[in-house]
């Protein structure tokens, strides 16, 4: 600790020093001076972020829990036996960005997946050697033995009802859940089954994969094994995940995400096409087979698309079904609209004489996303596009209203923007 002490010491009162003054000018060893404070600040930075790293990444945690309970029969899954006896699922980068939901990158049977499991209980615990009771009792605590399977099917049917709304096509999902849930396809789901299926719907993502399992811009669902499961690999355009450590992602400003994006992300006749996907996407969100849901959370970081540049939405977790965030926002206490939020950036009305958040959103999902796409697909438009871009662009990010009420000029904007973006790049290698 002395000899850091010298050494700091050293360093600052050297640009000082009579001797080098009188070499160099007092321009120059204010530049030293500024260079010499960027790199220690940055430093120091780095090393307290890092010094988090091993609360953010905890895949051996996550493991060791989910083997443990499975060992002693309390769940079940497609996934147990490979990532428990056969050590056949391979855990590589860790991608997560918050310590209580864990996202790896992996490999299993030659195929690159995405990881993600939950460990909050496990967190939470002040032992380690508690954790699994804990998480047991408190995440895989339902169905209790002795439940029937109508009754199990009546628990999954209400709260699809109380996270989607009371749907027609309700049943059907529910169906496509149990015939999930059903390992060996006996007909019959035993408790094991019932318990991991009733840990995983807890999850908003692997709710939002269910519900949007037959839309072509969300990941597949591979795999499961009690509330962790598999998706498909990370999509190429989430350089966040794939390239920054998790450690690293919160020094970096907004603006240079953007710029990020720019420098290493496609040319832009690819990034025209996979706006176009993500315009698809809104459209899917909209009155689909189980309801609308909102965009929580549109940043580029989950702008991704495949080795086709389709688009794929890379992060689900802050999809959220509109019954959810109605149900979080109707009646809340407010006095600005600032107190009407849900996710980041899903704004509701305040009602200032009740003093009441309201449940309907104040700006749709579209206008979110144009607002994204004009750091997008504005720098480096051909020039004859770029004015026409610029203004739809601005048309769209105006829409405004209700979010349920606007339908009709919701679908023309909409319309409009990808037929000036199929324009550009139809009859191209790149369409």
């Amino acid at each position: 600790m002395r000899r850091l002490r010298r050494l700091v010491h050293l360093v600052l009162l050297c640009p000082f020093s009579k001797g080098l003054q009188g070499r160099l000018p007092g321009i120059r060893v204010k530049y030293v001076l500024l260079v010499w404070l960027g790199i220690f600040v940055g430093s120091w930075m780095v090393y307290v972020h890092y010094s988090s790293y091993s609360e953010l990444c905890r895949g051996h945690v996550c493991q060791v829990v989910i083997c443990d309970q499975y060992r002693k029969g309390i769940i079940s899954g497609s996934v147990c036996q490979d990532l428990c006896k056969l050590q056949k699922v391979e855990w590589r980068t860790c991608l997560s960005s918050a310590p209580g939901q864990q996202v790896y990158s992996g490999l299993w049977q030659d195929k690159e997946v995405t990881i993600k499991c939950g460990i909050e209980e496990a967190l939470n615990s002040k032992a380690w050697p508690d954790a699994v009771p804990g998480r047991e009792l408190v995440l895989f605590d339902k169905p209790t033995r002795g439940t029937s399977i109508q009754e199990f099917r009546e628990m999954i049917l209400s709260f699809l009802k109380a996270n989607l709304g009371d749907l027609p096509s309700l049943p059907a999902l529910v169906d496509q859940i149990l015939f999930m849930a059903d390992l060996n396809k006996d007909s019959r789901v035993s408790l094991a089954e019932a318990k991991s299926v009733w840990a995983l719907l807890q999850r908003n993502e692997f709710l939002l994969l269910l519900s949007l399992q037959e839309k072509e811009h969300a990941s597949r669902l591979l795999g499961y094994c009690g509330d962790l499961y598999l998706t498909e690999g990370i999509p190429r355009g989430s350089w966040h995940g794939a390239v920054l450590l998790p450690a690293l992602r919160p020094l970096l400003p907004s603006v240079l995400h953007r710029a990020l994006q720019q420098w290493f992300g496609p040319a832009w006749p690819w990034r025209a096409k996979i706006a176009i996907g993500l315009l698809e996407f809104v459209e899917e969100l909209f009155h689909g087979s189980y309801g609308t849901f909102y965009m929580c959370e549109t940043t580029l970081a989950n702008v991704g698309y495949t080795a086709a540049y389709d688009f794929k939405m890379a992060d689900l977790q802050q999809v959220a079904p509109e019954a959810t965030v109605r149900r979080f926002l109707q009646g809340r206490h407010c006095e600005h609209s600032s107190d009407c939020i849900y996710g980041r950036d899903c704004r509701a009305p305040c009602d200032r004489l009740m003093r009441q958040c309201k449940g309907d959103l104040i700006q749709p999902n579209l206008a979110k996303v144009c607002e994204l796409l004009r750091d997008y697909l504005l720098p480096g438009a051909p020039a004859d596009l770029r004015e026409e871009l610029g203004k739809q662009l601005r048309t769209c990010t105006t829409l405004s209203g209700l979010a349920s009420q606007v339908e009709a000029h919701h679908s023309l904007v909409l319309s409009h923007l990808k037929t000036l973006l199929w324009r550009e790049i139809s009859n191209t290698n790149y369409s």
